[in-house]
């Protein structure tokens, strides 16, 4: 992931729409456990220790809870296994739909994790600034807006601690609360004063003057057209799959018989190649690096 970020923003870009476009679509389980199975080595790649606690503390429960929820309210199909106590039935297809809308779900949340990580705010001024200006640069500073605000609010905590007020020893929750807001206000105070710096600093450097230039070190060269043709392909063969059927898959009113051939396994190694192209590119640049140290 770190070397796919060095890439075009117009690669990333394809890329991550590509990607999320096919897992929000594509519903068949082999599918599914593909793109659930790259997304995450994406994710974690990047991320290494974050990305596994991220998996096992919010992934793994909102799919638990999706896999649950469905079945719960959504009672079609034909194949009952249980009886609850309303007297609805319990189908195995809203038990397999739950747990592949969980898995869908998951694997999103992991793609836009990666996008949020590839796709920074230059990149995305870079793709939209003359197209939208004003909404390219809302957007790339709203994305600033929660880390920052997080780190600002981790530090009045700590200098709050260290004067022996951030109401942690304090029994009552209204003391404690008391002391959270102060941190918050606090924040909010900063918060109001950078964004009049911002925007002073803003009109110093001429934004909003026409005819204004953007300097940006981003250029298209021969490895960024290798790697959007390949993606194009790849993503081409696979919608070649969809429209043709071999991707597809109902659940309701019965499941269909996962059928294996050749024309299908293609298609799904290439969704797999796909969907790897960042741990791909990732793994064939340490071993150019490795290459080269062992010669020195």
């Amino acid at each position: 992931m770190r070397a796919f970020r060095g890439y075009h923003p117009v690669v990333n870009l394809i890329y991550f729409v590509s990607v999320i476009s096919y897992a929000m679509l594509l519903m068949h389980p082999i599918c599914l456990a593909i793109a659930l199975i790259c997304a995450l080595a994406c994710y974690i790649q990047y991320n290494r220790k974050k990305a596994i606690r991220f998996a096992l503390t919010v992934l793994l429960p909102v799919c638990i809870f999706t896999a649950l929820v469905n079945p719960a309210f959504n009672h079609q199909g034909i194949t009952v296994l249980y009886y609850l106590p309303s007297g609805n039935p319990l189908t195995l297809e809203a038990v397999a739909y739950g747990v592949a809308a969980g898995v869908m779900l998951t694997t999103v949340i992991c793609w836009f994790g990666s996008f949020h990580l590839v796709m920074t705010s230059d990149k995305l001024v870079y793709l939209f600034g003359k197209l939208a200006p004003a909404l390219s640069l809302l957007f790339s500073m709203t994305l600033r807006l929660v880390p920052r605000f997080r780190m600002q609010l981790g530090r009045i905590s700590q200098a709050q601690k260290g004067i022996g007020m951030d109401g942690a020893g304090k029994v009552s929750v209204v003391s404690r609360a008391k002391a959270g807001l102060k941190n918050i206000s606090a924040m909010i105070t900063q918060a109001l004063e950078q964004s009049v710096e911002t925007a002073d600093s803003m009109r110093s450097r001429g934004y909003g003057l026409p005819n204004r230039t953007a300097y940006a070190l981003i250029s298209f060269d021969k490895r960024d057209l290798l790697v959007l043709g390949v993606m194009v392909i790849c993503a081409g063969y696979v919608l070649l799959g969809c429209i043709l059927g071999d991707m597809r898959f109902s659940y309701y009113p019965a499941m269909n018989e996962i059928h294996i051939s050749l024309w299908s396994i293609s298609f799904y190694m290439v969704y797999a190649l796909l969907c790897l192209m960042p741990v791909l590119i990732q793994l064939q640049e340490e071993h150019k690096w490795k290459a080269i140290n062992a010669r020195d």
